[in-house]
Parts: C-alpha cells; structure tokens; sequence
C-alpha cells in the first residue's frame, strides 16, 4: 500500500466520511455492517479474559508485526512540546509501536504502559531495548482498565477524588511501589478502547479519567465506521451493532463521532477535538483503493474550581 506524503498527513481529509458512508449503504453485499440486532450470542466474548491477547503477542514475538507510530507527535504536538517532569499513561500499550515514539520524541515525559497482556509487556521491552541504549524514564504494569482500577501508586484516592497529591515516588519495572506520583499529565488510547467490550467501555474511561491531573488531556485514536477493516468482516463475525469478533478471539469496534462524544462527555472530559480521519491508501499490485477512517480525538479533564 502506498500514501501521498509521509505520515504526518494521517490526520488528513482525503475524503468525506460521507462519500464512504454512501459506498456501504448501497453495496447489497455490505448489508450485514447495518443490522442493529445482535446476531450471536454476545455473553462469552464479554466475559472473556486477556488469553486472545496473550496468544496473539505469542505468534507475533518475530517483530515483523512491529510498526513504529511516528505519526503520533505530529498528530498531537503536546507530547513535544510539553515541559519537564511530564508523566504520560499508555493504556493498551501491545508491542510497544506508541511507547517507542513517545521516548524517542521528548527526554521530558516518563512513560508508564500498562496492557491486559503480560506478554505484550515483554514485546515491548524487546522492542525498546533494541531501539534505545538506556532508558530510565518507562515503567510497565499488567491491567486490565475495562476491569481492574489502575494501581493506588498511579493515583491514590486522595488524588482520584480531591486535589491531586504531589508525590515523587520512584518505581521501577519489577516493583512498581506504593509511593503515589500524582497523577498523570497524558493518557494515551491508540487503537486500545476498540479492543474492549462495548458495555465495559464507560468503566474504562473513567479509570483513565481518574488517573489524570485537572487540567490533563486523554490523546484517542480508534478505528472509525466504514473503515476498510471493518468491511472485511464476515457476517458471522458480526457480533453486535459495529461489534466483531477476529479468528483468533480478538474483539473490534468501530466508532462514529457521536457514540465517542458521549463516552467521553459522560465520563465529564470535555471535548477538545474530535473529527475523522480519512485516507486513501492504494494497493498498486491489486489497483485497489482503500479507505481508512480513524477517529481522531483529545479530551481534557476539567481544572478543580
């Protein structure tokens, strides 16, 4: 596949989301993406644990799965631009394709990465460590956000619930102590909320809520409606309205600007932007084109009045 440009113009307008809203809607053979009912029983993939995860970060170990998100400082310039001391949560961190970037791009931010996948965790340390000869500013944890409460060390109740502590307990990888940080300036959720069960999506945002300082911004980027992905799905891996399930176990979701402006403003963020992302990228050995939509989207959590 090949794109105009590098990728900074992801965030980019290559379309209108309507001219690929049209496409579906009166293609026959694309019918089964606009049924509403659930068409099969839904209960053991809510209930499932992080074993598809596990086992997709196990057949993947080689690296070739492994793709840098450069993109990802030119699509949210704060991460550069941001100030000493900054402290950065990436939910859903897989191989560690957001993280790298992130600690190439700014000595400033300590990056903590936390996945449902125990072997992810591992992916990502491979990958840092062949990348980067010495870092001190990343720490990693296994959670689950969609069931667990990120750890007390992260944010303790006091900062969950009333002004933020200030804190300066060190942590490390092996032993992430109970000294509280504060909380975070970023949250990070690249390609992670579409990953977890739709009814469990309100409990993880406001985990990630939370975590974050007044005044902190949680930095989205998901697959959106009509991406090329998900018109790939078979109608019996349809699970629920735009929900599905991959071979191997894996769930995906995918997100129109309204259902993500209100799981973020019911969770009392406030939008900052939120927009589609639409690019055609090109199949030269097919002569195909194929259209990407993400959903692009910051959220900041209000300041303390």
């Amino acid at each position: 596949m090949e794109k105009g440009g590098e990728a900074g113009e992801y965030h980019s307008k290559d379309f209108e989301w309507e001219f690929v809203k049209n496409l579906v809607e009166n293609d026959p053979s694309l019918s089964h993406h606009l049924q509403e009912q659930h068409l099969v029983d839904y209960s053991s993939f809510s209930s499932s644990d992080s074993k598809p995860w596990q086992d997709f970060h196990s057949r993947h170990s080689s690296g070739k799965f492994f793709k840098e998100r450069r993109y990802l400082l030119k699509e949210f310039p704060e991460l550069v631009l941001c100030g000493e001391n900054t402290k950065l949560l990436e939910v859903g961190c897989g191989n560690g394709s957001t993280v790298l970037p992130l600690l190439r791009g700014s000595k400033n931010i300590t990056v903590y990465a936390c996945d449902c996948s125990s072997e992810a965790l591992v992916r990502t340390k491979e990958n840092i460590n062949r990348a980067i000869a010495t870092v001190d500013n990343f720490h990693s944890f296994t959670c689950d956000f969609s069931t667990s409460a990120f750890p007390n060390w992260l944010a303790c109740h006091h900062c969950r619930h009333n002004k933020h502590c200030h804190h300066s307990g060190k942590s490390d990888d092996t032993s992430l102590n109970e000294h509280c940080i504060g909380g975070v300036d970023f949250v990070t959720l690249i390609f992670t909320l579409s990953a977890v069960p739709k009814e469990r999506m309100p409990r993880a945002i406001k985990e990630c809520f939370a975590v974050l300082k007044p005044g902190g911004l949680l930095l989205f980027r998901d697959y959106g409606l009509y991406d090329m992905t998900m018109l790939r799905f078979e109608p019996e891996k349809c699970i629920g309205f735009r929900e599905y399930v991959r071979s191997d176990g894996t769930l995906s979701y995918f997100f129109c600007l309204d259902t993500v402006k209100k799981l973020f403003t019911d969770a009392e963020f406030i939008e900052v932007e939120l927009e589609n992302c639409c690019v055609k990228a090109v199949n030269r050995r097919k002569n195909k084109n194929m259209y990407r939509v993400w959903v692009h989207g910051k959220f900041q959590k209000p300041f303390l009045k």
